[in-house]
């Protein structure tokens, strides 16, 4: 029998507060999510106190942990004076409204961040949904009215996340304010802007893909980067086809490529997980791994000839993820085959189908 192999990203939130680089501190949040134990919050130290990366979910639990590990460093979370949000998820902006409101912090995003939570935002991101192994990381990126109203390109229906995740952010909006509000960006970087904390100048990287408005830092003081959920240490995150008209893999091939180029970097601190040196060949086996599963859609295409993207979704997917987050990866690889000229796709009632073309 083969052995598991352990995701790290799984392991639960350790209450212990480390140092992985002159003034940067790693903070693990608990995280109740399938698939995830923890989201990695960064506090980045300087003389005016502490910028944090990515501060969980929203809620009284996640803002508790915060208080203590900040304790526990010897800031109050008053001394917080800036939220970087690499991404519009809720594990990663959940506690950035709360610190803008209650201690005046700035926010910092990307140009193109959105969520939910606030409609007068516009295009709105929904919230995580995790499924398991080879999904691993999937989180539903929905440009909506509302996280459960996107239509799905390939079959008819609107996207809809387990019942029990739908019910669980009813529930955090009904209660009120007090947990749930919007992130509400204060300065919106594009990519290349430079950023100073921790006494380091960070170029910020903007990294589409696992949703549009990804963004890394990385300091070339130190080869320090922080990748957020764009690269795993043992997982991979999810690419969403919920947005029909691009290529969401292509996206995210290109800008693995720019990480994996990136000159000096010596360390990589991702959002979940343990922190890595091997940037590049991480980049490098996760292109392999989506590579594979387009090899295993263009051979399930072979056997099966024309078929849905429900059908194809069973050959890439393990039976316990079969559901809407399989079928949306699988809708983003048959998408990107198909703008390679490999396969086409129709019509049949309201669902897509795809063949492969097969060279002459």
């Amino acid at each position: 029998m083969g052995t598991t192999v352990e995701r790290q990203e799984r392991q639960p939130a350790s209450t212990e507060v480390t140092e992985v680089a002159p003034d940067i501190l790693r903070m693990q949040l608990p995280i109740s999510l399938p698939g995830l134990g923890h989201v990695n919050t960064y506090a980045l130290c300087d003389d005016r106190g502490v910028a944090v990366v990515d501060p969980g979910l929203p809620g009284k639990a996640s803002w508790d942990a915060l208080s203590d590990r900040l304790r526990q460093a010897g800031y109050g979370v008053k001394d917080v004076h800036t939220v970087i949000v690499t991404h519009s998820h809720p594990d990663h902006f959940g506690g950035a409204g709360i610190l803008r409101h209650r201690v005046g912090a700035e926010v910092v995003t990307h140009r193109a961040f959105r969520t939910w939570l606030d409609p007068e935002e516009g295009d709105d991101a929904g919230p995580d949904e995790i499924s398991d192994d080879d999904v691993e990381h999937a989180v539903a990126d929905q440009r909506s009215t509302s996280p459960w109203q996107k239509e799905m390109p390939w079959r008819s229906g609107q996207f809809r996340p387990p019942m029990r995740r739908r019910l669980g952010y009813r529930l955090g909006r009904t209660l009120g304010r007090r947990w749930m509000r919007a992130p509400e960006p204060s300065r919106r970087v594009d990519d290349g802007n430079i950023l100073t904390f921790a006494g380091r100048e960070w170029q910020a990287v903007h990294t589409p893909g696992h949703t549009e408005d990804h963004l890394c830092l990385f300091s070339a003081d130190d080869g320090v980067v922080l990748t957020g959920d764009h690269v795993l240490p043992t997982i991979t995150p999810h690419i969403s086809g919920l947005h029909a008209g691009h290529d969401p893999l292509d996206e995210f091939f290109t800008s693995l490529d720019r990480m994996a180029e990136l000159q000096g970097a010596t360390l990589a601190l991702p959002a979940h997980g343990h922190p890595f040196e091997d940037l590049t060949g991480r980049c490098n086996a996760i292109r392999d791994h989506h590579h594979e599963r387009l090899e295993t859609l263009r051979e399930a295409a072979r056997s099966l000839g024309e078929a849905s993207v429900v059908e194809l979704s069973k050959h890439l997917f393990k039976q316990r993820s079969w559901g809407p987050m399989a079928e949306s990866e699988t809708y983003a690889h048959l998408e990107h085959l198909r703008r390679a000229g490999e396969m086409v796709s129709r019509r049949v009632d309201e669902d897509l189908h795809f063949q492969l073309v097969e060279p002459a």
